[in-house]
C-alpha cells in the first residue's frame, strides 16, 4: 500500500514540474530574436515571439465574437464607428485561459511593463481592401488619459502570414544611414513603401513606443496598416499604459456586475463602446461596473 502510494506521490510530483517548466518556458524570451526596426520612433521585431498554435488559438477565440473596429473620438473620448479604420476585432480576457495567460506573462517579460498595465488584448481581421489609416496610440482626450494614463507601448503580434499588403507603416520615421529604404523591396506595396515598414508574418511581434522615456509623446510614432491587397490579415494587439489599466478606480461600495453576460460582454470590448450602460456615472452607476475593472 506505501509503495503504490509513493508511486502516485512521485507521478503527481513529476506532473507538476511538466506544469512548471512549461509556464516558465513560455515566458523565456531569446534577445537574439528581437531586431530594431526604427529608433526614431523606438520599434523592434520579435521573430517567432508566438507559436503556430498560440497564433491559432487567438484566431480560434475570436472569430465568433467579432464586430467592426471603432476609434476613439478625439474630443469626446467616445468609441465611434469610422472609415479610417475597416477592420472587424473583439477583446480577450487576460485570464480567459492558460495559452492567453502565458501569452500575457510573455507580453510583461519582453516588455519589462506590468501586466496590469495592459488592456486586454485586441483580434483583429482585415479582409482585402481594409485598413488602419495613420494615427497615434496616445490619446488627446482628457476622458481615455484618466485610467492609466497614456498608452506608452504597442505590441502588435501577427497571426497570419498575408499575400500582399498589409504591412504596418511608420510614415514619419527617421531612416539610419545603415537602413535600406522600403522602395528597394518589391514584395511592400505602395503604402508600405511611404515609409518604414514591418511585413506581417505569423508569430512575429511588433514592439515600438508612443511616448518617449520623460512620457512626451513622440510624434514620430504616427503609425498605420496598409490595406491587404492578396489574402487575409490576422493580428492582435495589446496597448500598455504608463500606470496600472485594471487599478481601481471607484472607491464607492456600490461596484457590482448586475447582468450574468458583463464578463462577455466586457471582453468584447462593450466598457469602451457602451459606457453608459456598462459603467454609468457616480450618481447613476452603470450594470459592469466590475467586469469593466471599476472595482
Amino acid at each position: 500500500m506505501t509503495n503504490i502510494s509513493n508511486f502516485h506521490l512521485l507521478l503527481l510530483l513529476i506532473s507538476f514540474l511538466l506544469s512548471v517548466s512549461q509556464s516558465l518556458s513560455s515566458s523565456i524570451i531569446n534577445p537574439s530574436k528581437v531586431k530594431q526596426v526604427s529608433w526614431k520612433p523606438r520599434a523592434f521585431v520579435y521573430e517567432g515571439f508566438l507559436t503556430d498554435e498560440e497564433c491559432d488559438h487567438l484566431i480560434s477565440l475570436a472569430k465568433a465574437e467579432l464586430k467592426r473596429s471603432s476609434v476613439a473620438d478625439n474630443l469626446s473620448g467616445e468609441s465611434k464607428l469610422s472609415e479610417v479604420r475597416t477592420s472587424s476585432g473583439m477583446f480577450i480576457a487576460k485570464n480567459k485561459d492558460p495559452i492567453v495567460a502565458g501569452i500575457e506573462d510573455k507580453l510583461a517579460t519582453w516588455t519589462f511593463l506590468p501586466k496590469e498595465n495592459g488592456e486586454d488584448i485586441q483580434v483583429l481581421r482585415y479582409e482585402h481592401g481594409q485598413k488602419y489609416d495613420p494615427h497615434f496610440d496616445y490619446f488627446t482626450d482628457p476622458v481615455n488619459v484618466a485610467r492609466g494614463g497614456h498608452r506608452i507601448a504597442t505590441v502588435l503580434m501577427y497571426l497570419s502570414n498575408v499575400e500582399k499588403g498589409g504591412e504596418t507603416v511608420f510614415p514619419s520615421a527617421e531612416a539610419s544611414r545603415h537602413q535600406k529604404t522600403s522602395k528597394a523591396d518589391d514584395d511592400l506595396s505602395e503604402c508600405a513603401k511611404k515609409g518604414i515598414a514591418v511585413k506581417p508574418k505569423k508569430g512575429d511581434a511588433l514592439l515600438f513606443f508612443s511616448l518617449y522615456p520623460t512620457a512626451i509623446p513622440d510624434a514620430m510614432s504616427l503609425h498605420g496598416g496598409c490595406p491587404v491587397l492578396q489574402g487575409e490579415k490576422w493580428s492582435a494587439t495589446k496597448w500598455i499604459h504608463v500606470d496600472a489599466f485594471d487599478k481601481i478606480i471607484d472607491k464607492g461600495g456600490d461596484c457590482k456586475d448586475m447582468n450574468e453576460n458583463c464578463e462577455r460582454w466586457a471582453a468584447l470590448g462593450e466598457c469602451n463602446k457602451n459606457k453608459e450602460y456598462m459603467v454609468g456615472t457616480s450618481e447613476l452607476p452603470g450594470y459592469c461596473r466590475r467586469s469593466c475593472k471599476l472595482c
